[in-house]
């Protein structure tokens, strides 16, 4: 007999890492609080709903990072990608699914494994034995969140995202754009150049103020609003309450000198601050925001050496508890204070059903392995799955960090490919290729005996 893994939360994370231990021979048991305490965003008690969108984004394997997940997934026997394909929809190159019948397909899928059982209720604690994933997204109970602060710290997990956009760094136009630190600030040469600035004149700041105030906007969902807001603002309301208010703020233009024109003071200035260890993603300083995706990237464009701007992520403001993953998780997922305890999901600090899963798949591969008496490695970084929990559990900067896409600036670059936009198309092919190599190497080396 092996030892039971017990699974808190049974979304498209817990889901995925149930199925992944119960095919791998362990016992599972899903603790769901669901239909007996319910959230504002899920309508039914089914496993896996879909709350927001019921898309799963580009399915494109070669071209797109999220596709090289689906592929990576699907390899690995996920059954959120398996009961996605049987429920998919017209979507162009997308992956859409008729949500209902795919949450009823995956509780079916789930009800009927001989390995796996559901149990109703709240865990509002965290367990001193056994073997735990924590898979609560982020919608976690109030209870369950006390738990995990008194754990962690109440500074490591947060219960609001606040997004600034992220650029890819290859995007942006050197020639406008200087790298320094305000006031020059840093004992390092890398210190005092942290930061890219973007310069703005005058005419270019009132404009882009124009084009902040009337944007559309998103607005908050019942449930989601919270005094956390007082201390970080989304950008348009700070420039509702003064057009100089920006200026005064995230985007002052004090104790900096263009580099490309010393001569000229400029009115504004938008910061850039490195994202990553591999320097291939900058955010936006300050620019967390409501507005809608659509009118992000016009608004942002708009700043001088980001005219042809990808990127990454966009901004945003909404309901979403997470921990400081880098600082409290270690590259197996599991909490450092308390080891048997894993997290996966989107309270790792991931974004996106997909994202969500893939982090299920790994935690439940990882806790089954440990069950079994095998030490599974984190797949290479050069994964797709591998470039997220890196990121998550250490590429990315613990004192900046928020939840993240999976993106192909999360990993390492390649040797010998043409950088910017003109070589992406051989750039993209040529991480997906080496991805796939690398991906199908770890689960031969990480299947464990039945």
């Amino acid at each position: 007999m092996t030892e039971t893994l017990h699974i808190v939360g049974g979304g498209m994370a817990g889901s995925e890492a149930a199925w992944q231990a119960a095919q791998l021979g362990v016992d599972v048991v899903i603790h769901e609080m669901r239909p007996q305490v319910g959230t504002f965003a899920h309508r039914t008690g089914n496993l896996a709903e879909m709350v927001c969108s019921n898309s799963f984004r580009s399915d494109d394997s070669e071209q797109n990072a999220v596709g090289l997940l689906h592929w990576e997934m699907r390899q690995a026997g996920g059954l959120i990608m398996q009961t996605a394909d049987r429920h998919r929809l017209p979507a162009g190159g997308a992956l859409a699914v008729d949500r209902d019948p795919f949450s009823e397909a995956v509780t079916a899928a789930i009800a009927a494994h001989p390995r796996i059982r559901v149990e109703g209720g709240e865990i509002d604690a965290l367990p001193d034995s056994g073997q735990w994933i924590i898979a609560t997204g982020p919608l976690t109970s109030e209870g369950l969140g006390r738990a995990i602060q008194a754990e962690t710290g109440s500074e490591r997990l947060a219960f609001f995202d606040a997004i600034a956009p992220i650029v890819y760094a290859d995007s942006i136009d050197m020639d406008v754009v200087w790298a320094q630190s305000r006031y020059d600030k840093g004992e390092t040469e890398a210190e005092q150049k942290a930061y890219l600035n973007c310069p703005m004149d005058r005419a270019q700041y009132e404009a882009f103020i124009d084009a902040l105030l009337a944007a559309d906007k998103t607005e908050f969902h019942e449930g989601e609003t919270a005094g956390y807001f007082d201390g970080c603002l989304p950008i348009e309301v700070m420039a509702e309450r003064g057009r100089e208010t920006l200026r005064h703020g995230p985007m002052k233009p004090v104790g900096l000198t263009n580099a490309h024109r010393p001569d000229v003071k400029p009115y504004a200035v938008v910061q850039l601050r490195r994202d990553n260890a591999l320097g291939t993603l900058f955010n936006i300083v300050g620019f967390q925001t409501k507005m809608k995706y659509g009118a992000q990237t016009d608004v942002f464009k708009m700043i001088p050496g980001l005219e042809n701007a990808s990127f990454a992520r966009l901004g945003g403001i909404h309901r979403n508890t997470f921990l400081n993953s880098p600082s409290l998780l270690d590259d197996r997922l599991r909490l450092r204070s308390r080891p048997h305890i894993r997290f996966a999901g989107q309270v790792t600090g991931v974004e996106g059903y997909v994202e969500s899963a893939a982090m299920g798949l790994l935690a439940g591969r990882m806790a089954a392995s440990a069950i079994l008496g095998i030490d599974l490695p984190p797949p290479p970084p050069e994964t797709a799955t591998g470039a997220l929990v890196t990121h998550i559990t250490g590429g990315a900067d613990a004192k900046t960090f928020q939840p993240m896409n999976v993106n192909f600036g999360l990993f390492p670059p390649l040797d010998g490919v043409k950088g910017g936009r003109r070589g992406r198309k051989d750039r993209y092919k040529g991480y997906t290729d080496r991805a796939k190599a690398l991906w199908q190497d770890w689960l031969q080396g990480a299947t464990a005996p039945a």
